[in-house]
Order: C-alpha cells, then sequence, then structure tokens
C-alpha cells in the first residue's frame, strides 16, 4: 500500500519516455492494450460522475495547444497535448503530451508522465473498445487509411480486442505504409499494402481514417463505403479538419464520446447542430442500441475525451509496483510546519 503521509506525498512517481518503453515491453503491446481497454471501458460504465468539458485549445496557424481535465470526485486528472501537423517535416512528432494524476482531498499530484506514447496506445485501446459494442461481430479485415504514428497500435488493439487477422494499409506517403508493413511484420496479422483508398476498403468490414493534415478532406467517399461496415474516425480531432464526405454521414448511426465536443472538433461538425448522435456510454450501459442489423453503417466519431485519458492514467498507476519502471520527483515543497515555507526556503542558504 502507498505511503500516504505528508512526506512521502511530496515525492511524485514520474514515468519517463524510457520507463513507458519498459512498462510496454513488460506488460506486452497487446496485454497492455486489453488491460487498458477494460480501465476504459468501466470509466465509461460510470461516465455520469465524471466532470465533463471540452478541452481547452490553444490554437495557431501552426496547430494547437490543449488542456484535458477531469474528475470522478476522487481522482483529478489533466493531459497537455499539442497537435501540430507539419510537425513531421521539420523531425518532430505531430502529437506529444504528459499528464498529471492528483488526490482531490488534498490536491497533491500522485503520478506525472509522458503521455506521447500512453495517447497513442489509449486511442487503440478506446476505439477497439468501442468497435466491440458497434462493429459486424464477424469482422476480420480492416482498412486503415493513414499509417502515421497510430496505425500499428490501432492494428494490433483490433487484432487483441475484435479478433481482426488482416489490415489493409494506405497512405499518400508509401513510407509510411511501408514502415507500418515493416513494424507489423510477425504480429500474426496478414498485412496488405494498398495502392489507393478504395483497394485498402475493399473486403474491409472496419475502415480506420486517421490522418493529419489539419484541413477539411475527403479522406472517405460515398462510394467507398458500403452497408454493414464500421467507421472508425480518429483523425477528425480539431475545427475544421474532418476526413469523411458528409454523406457517409447522412447513411450512418453516428456514435461520440462527448457530444459537446464532437460537434466542435469532430465529423459531426459538418452536420446540423441538432443532428441525432448516440453517446457510446450508453451504449455500453445497455441504455442505448448500438448495431441495429447487418446491413447498418456504423460511425465512431472519435475525437478523444480527457475521460479516456484519466482511464490511462489511472491504469498506468495500477501497474508502477508491477513494473517498478519509475522515479520519484522531489515536485512539492514540504516544510516541516506547513505555514513556514520561507523558513524551509532559508534553510537551503
Amino acid at each position: 500500500m502507498q505511503d500516504l503521509s505528508p512526506s512521502r506525498l511530496a515525492m511524485v512517481p514520474f514515468v519517463s519516455v524510457a520507463d513507458m518503453m519498459r512498462t510496454v515491453h513488460a506488460i506486452g503491446v497487446e496485454r497492455f492494450l486489453i488491460e487498458l481497454a477494460g480501465y476504459i471501458e468501466d470509466d465509461f460504465r460510470r461516465w455520469p460522475l465524471f466532470d465533463k468539458t471540452p478541452r481547452i485549445p490553444s490554437h495557431s496557424k501552426e496547430g494547437v495547444i490543449e488542456l484535458m481535465p477531469t474528475s470522478d470526485g476522487e481522482v483529478y486528472g489533466f493531459k497537455y497535448v499539442n497537435g501540430h501537423p507539419k510537425n513531421t517535416a521539420a523531425g518532430y512528432q505531430t502529437v506529444t503530451a504528459f499528464g498529471v494524476l492528483a488526490q482531490v482531498s488534498n490536491g497533491y499530484p500522485v503520478l506525472f508522465t509522458e503521455m506521447t506514447i500512453l495517447t497513442a496506445l489509449r486511442t487503440a485501446a478506446t476505439s477497439a473498445m468501442a468497435a466491440k459494442h458497434l462493429a459486424p461481430r464477424d469482422a476480420r479485415v480492416m482498412a486503415i487509411i493513414g499509417n502515421g504514428a497510430q496505425c500499428e497500435f490501432q492494428a494490433l488493439a483490433f487484432k487483441a480486442l475484435c479478433g481482426i487477422e488482416e489490415v489493409r494499409l494506405f497512405d499518400i506517403d508509401r513510407r509510411a505504409t511501408q514502415k507500418a508493413a515493416r513494424n507489423l511484420a510477425g504480429s500474426g496479422l496478414k498485412v496488405t499494402s494498398c495502392t489507393s483508398g478504395q483497394e485498402a476498403v475493399a473486403g474491409a468490414q472496419i475502415i480506420t481514417t486517421c490522418t493529419a493534415d489539419k484541413q477539411y478532406a475527403t479522406i472517405l467517399t460515398d462510394n467507398m463505403v458500403g452497408a454493414g461496415v464500421h467507421i472508425n474516425a480518429i483523425g477528425g480531432d480539431c475545427p475544421g479538419k474532418t476526413e469523411l464526405h458528409a454523406d457517409i454521414l447522412h447513411r450512418s448511426d453516428i456514435f461520440v464520446e462527448y457530444p459537446e465536443q464532437t460537434r466542435i472538433e469532430g465529423e459531426i461538425q459538418a452536420l446540423a447542430p441538432d443532428h441525432p448522435v448516440t453517446e457510446l456510454w450508453e451504449v455500453i450501459t445497455g441504455q442505448a442500441t448500438g448495431r441495429r442489423s447487418e446491413a447498418a453503417i456504423t460511425l465512431f466519431d472519435s475525437v478523444g475525451f480527457a475521460i479516456e485519458d484519466f482511464s490511462a492514467l489511472r491504469y498506468l498507476r495500477d501497474q508502477l509496483a508491477r513494473t517498478g519502471a519509475f522515479v520519484e520527483l522531489d515536485m512539492l515543497a514540504d516544510p516541516d510546519d506547513p505555514r513556514d515555507l520561507f523558513g524551509m526556503v532559508q534553510r537551503a542558504r
């Protein structure tokens, strides 16, 4: 059991990039995704308990920097994340992140961690968890359009949680597809590299779109989407950025995380503000219907929400004793007398 005395609470576990990689390898990528998806689904089941607000953005012509906070009344968490599509050309990551978990009772942080890797894992785990409730039960083939940093995590999550056996890859940058195919070699998946989006979706029961350009785009046209498929749309995640032709939306049953955020950032920003959508937590708790028929088109319009990051932080904190992959940071001033902060500073002379 963690020592909760004031002196120990001043030391905050920190999971670095190297520690995160050690954690993933110690647990195993697919096992990590399965366990993380379980935490996310558990938190979706208690969705009404959480504080919920759209993420807090600071937009520029280069990209966006955002804060994503939430609390379940006992624990508070937030993520700092950026999205800069042009970063890749300059040798930087498009998305980077870090996060904090804290106790509501006293405000003390109990975890500080990198979240660039963790966000990729939680995004994939959320996608596959949603597909368990929405996708055709016999789905074995998935198309992934956009083969950047998220691609392999998505493929492995859908393999581990949904039984996907084949991934069909396409990206306008052939090097991205080659990279993804190379990384997925030996994964147990059949990997097919395609020369067009149309080729990629042929025969796929699940279509994932995860492109990075910050613009209104048409990655999927209406004629590319047949009856009975599930679309996992994760690339549209900020105002002015979409991937699907609007006609697809009108043919689909649309599921979202938090409507107030998705209507600003997701595919449905192209629709009327009152266009009907279903919140995913309602499907998971049995309060709403997911897939209505074999011919239905289901669309998970996912923009990422703070509760998913909260789940990821909660999962990671529970793995610290399991892996030992962290260091303790002396982050919080801890004077002997809580009222004598100045005296503590003076003693350092």
